[in-house]
């Protein structure tokens, strides 16, 4: 019976504190929560809890609030795991509709997310091994060149810059042919140290090789460490505690503009749980859930807020978004396969 009513007790406080931003104290919780307990029974087991590490006591007030070994404790046993029927509808619609991309589709769904949770939310691209597929550059006039990298997953990222006006038509194509020769199917983390070895054997290939290795190079680089999408940064604006303190509000901004930082705290589990031990970051949480693409692509959608974050409606959300999602995929991957076996079947026929 202790047990159950330390839980209870304890569940009330996060929910609280998750839904006022407010330290709580026996009376409130016998108030609001209309409890079957005495305020004495109450502040025993809030002393236990504090004791034990679940609640602490803010310089503010005599109430007490959840710690991050409480918020954990309330995520792994105490949360309810229901889905918003609006999520869910909304969900519906846009996977319902088969002509949008992947990016879109996840875009769309990440909207949606942030929206329904007032979080931000992001995607991580794969760590897996992406390997470059083609390289292509493409002469728009006597100054200017776009180049277009491909991977092996089908993500594109284009750069145009600026080169000398006497560029050959023959350079170009000649650049490109040594480009793919040496570097198509390189894995995109290993881009920029062949790249560097390249720079000698462009000079003999092409006039203007400086510029379109640096550019080239750029292009690398930012794919291979930009491969993040956020969505919902407006929803910082809604919690006290970012607006009430600006540099609280500068470090989440900060972080967010970092996508290392949040890689640090993906460990490659399906559904994970940060709570205040985010770098720099001891008032913020991550929850994360993973979403496959394909054989063997693994991406990461997560939402980042306040640890007051309401986890429940988090978490759920999260994993059910990440479950149609992965459904979704799949689902497209076998269809195609089912189709490709049928064209191969009647044409053996």
């Amino acid at each position: 019976m202790k047990a159950d009513r330390s839980d209870l007790i304890l569940k009330c406080i996060v929910e609280y504190f998750i839904k006022n931003a407010e330290p709580v104290g026996s009376k409130t919780l016998l108030e609001v929560y209309h409890l079957p307990y005495s305020s004495a029974t109450i502040r025993n087991d809030m002393m236990e809890l504090e004791e034990n590490g679940y609640i602490e006591k803010t310089h503010q007030s005599s109430g007490r609030v959840p710690s991050s070994k409480g918020y954990k404790y309330y995520c792994e046993h105490l949360r309810n795991d229901s889905v918003d029927e609006d999520l869910k509808e909304s969900l519906s619609l846009i996977l319902a509709n088969k002509k949008k991309s992947i990016e879109e589709t996840i875009e769309a769904s990440c909207e949606i997310l942030s929206h329904m949770t007032s979080l931000v939310s992001v995607v991580l691209g794969s760590e897996e091994k992406e390997r470059l597929a083609s390289i292509s550059l493409v002469q728009i006039n006597e100054r200017t060149v776009t180049s277009v990298f491909v991977t092996d997953k089908g993500y594109v990222e284009n750069k145009t810059f600026i080169v000398n006006e006497n560029l050959k038509a023959e350079e170009l194509v000649d650049c490109v042919k040594l480009i793919n020769d040496r570097l198509v199917g390189t894995p995109i983390d290993e881009l920029v140290e062949k790249m560097e070895s390249l720079k000698p054997i462009l000079s003999d290939y092409i006039t203007d090789h400086d510029v379109i290795y640096q550019a080239l190079l750029e292009t690398f680089v930012r794919y291979a460490s930009d491969r993040m999408s956020l969505y919902g940064r407006e929803e910082l604006f809604n919690n006290p505690e970012f607006t009430s303190d600006a540099d609280k509000l500068t470090r989440v901004l900060k972080l967010l503009n970092d996508s290392s930082s949040l890689k640090e705290v993906d460990e490659g589990e399906d559904l994970e749980v940060h709570i205040g031990d985010i770098k720099d970051n001891p008032d913020l949480s991550v929850v994360s859930a993973k979403i496959k693409i394909g054989k063997d692509d693994s991406n990461t959608i997560a939402l980042v807020g306040p640890t007051r974050m309401d986890y429940d409606k988090a978490l759920s959300a999260l994993k059910y978004i990440a479950d149609q999602l992965n459904e979704y995929f799949v689902g497209d991957e076998k269809d195609e396969s089912e189709t490709r076996e049928e064209i191969m079947g009647d044409g053996q026929a």
